[in-house]
């Protein structure tokens, strides 16, 4: 397996962890198992600047390495532009292969936006333009949209998005063959719609902090350099792109419909029979990921498109860990017992995917080993995420004894 992380944010990005530095972003990809890291804010000219000190070229086009960690030249940018009178706000990660292009790259968007503000730039210009001027520097450069049922700041969200993809892109939609899917929806809910078969539908983490990269992530059969990984995507090659690896959507953050500031959720029903309207403050509610995907939807749930990569859902082993010691996955406890186990044992993702049972229960405390038996065969309860607050995730255990909270550490 060879697993990919594209999208991630450096240091120099708003509300994003002082540690997303590269060496500590190696540190963590090791430790989850992760082969290859999209660099993210590469706009960034602080940020670029360390990529070119420590990123070294390797024998695969446009794939740079770092202390046995491969990485790809990725960015962020948001952009906002008018369309028919409204005001549109879209979010697409920009793919190239090398850093002189990276940098002529840079020279041309910053005549739309001020780049070293933040890590991922607001530019004042249209999607479409975005995908032009990508190709004009580069023909093998290409852009995919970015959580893409997001409310703000994504291609079909509710707030500030299209209904089609084509009405985003016109003339351009041709060269967008790649969505990102979000962590409020998985592969299932995207295919409700038969007009996103033909794109290859990828995961990535978004993460914000070290401990963050691979919540989501793509599994790959080989090793590839940025050209064969361009066709893989573009030809939705499922002997080379194995499966994505997922968060369980109601987790994220924008699954349901609701208004935090009034602790008010609501599923898409809840919703309707309140005109959308917030019961507690009369505002409108934030119309989720789920709503909006059935409001675009031709297919029942549960069907599937004629062509599709396969996925996997997972829970983060922090957050096993602390389910079982009810404890914060960010906490020292559990930070400790999780780096006991993986350097005991294997990265994260082999841990989650593919250790067989009885090693797992021979290698770690009986409960942890049991959370992560069930969370494989999707024994979770889940208190959907709304309107910016994370869903809450039980893992459920059969027996009395297991249920038994017990003190590990």
């Amino acid at each position: 397996m060879y697993i990919a992380d594209f999208h991630i944010h450096s240091k120099y990005s708003r509300a994003t962890s002082k540690n997303m530095e590269v060496d500590e972003i190696v540190r963590w990809a090791k430790y989850k198992g992760i082969n290859l890291i999209g660099t993210g804010d590469f706009t960034h000219f602080l940020w670029l600047s360390e990529l070119k000190e420590k990123l070294k070229e390797t024998e695969r086009f446009g794939i740079y390495t770092y202390n046995g960690v491969d990485f790809i030249l990725t960015a962020e940018v948001c952009n906002i532009f008018e369309k028919k009178g409204k005001i549109k706000k879209i979010h697409n990660v920009i793919f190239l292969p090398s850093f002189d292009k990276v940098e002529k790259l840079n020279s041309i968007l910053e005549r739309y936006g001020e780049l070293n503000v933040d890590g991922r730039p607001v530019l004042q210009m249209e999607a479409k333009e975005l995908i032009k001027i990508v190709l004009e520097v580069d023909k093998d450069g290409f852009v995919v949209p970015a959580h893409i049922w997001t409310p703000h700041f994504s291609l079909f969200g509710s707030n500030s998005g299209f209904d089609r993809i084509e009405d985003c892109f016109e003339e351009y939609t041709d060269y967008i063959f790649a969505l990102e899917t979000g962590l409020s929806s998985d592969p299932a809910m995207n295919w409700m719609l038969p007009s996103l078969d033909r794109f290859t539908l990828i995961s990535n983490s978004d993460a914000h902090s070290p401990a963050k990269l691979g919540r989501e992530a793509n599994v790959f059969k080989n090793k590839f350099d940025f050209l064969k990984l361009k066709d893989i995507l573009k030809n939705k090659d499922k002997n080379e792109f194995l499966f994505t690896i997922e968060y369980f959507p109601e987790e994220g953050k924008y699954h349901y419909d609701g208004h935090r500031h009034c602790k008010v959720c609501f599923s898409p029903e809840e919703s309707l029979k309140h005109n959308n309207i917030c019961p507690v403050c009369g505002r409108k509610i934030t119309i989720g990921v789920l709503h909006r995907v059935y409001q675009l939807s031709e297919r029942k749930f549960g069907e599937k498109p004629p062509d599709y990569i396969d996925y996997k859902k997972l829970v983060p082993l922090d957050q096993i860990i602390g389910f079982v010691i009810d404890k914060a996955p960010e906490s020292q406890v559990v930070k400790n017992e999780y780096l006991k186990i993986v350097n005991r044992i294997g990265s994260e993702f082999e841990i989650l995917l593919n250790i067989p049972e009885e090693e797992l229960y021979k290698n770690m405390e009986r409960k942890v080993a049991q959370g992560i038996v069930n969370v494989r065969k999707e024994k979770v309860k889940i208190q959907p995420g709304y309107d910016g607050e994370f869903g809450k995730i039980e893992i459920l255990f059969d027996t009395e004894e297991d249920k038994e909270q017990q003190t590990l550490f």
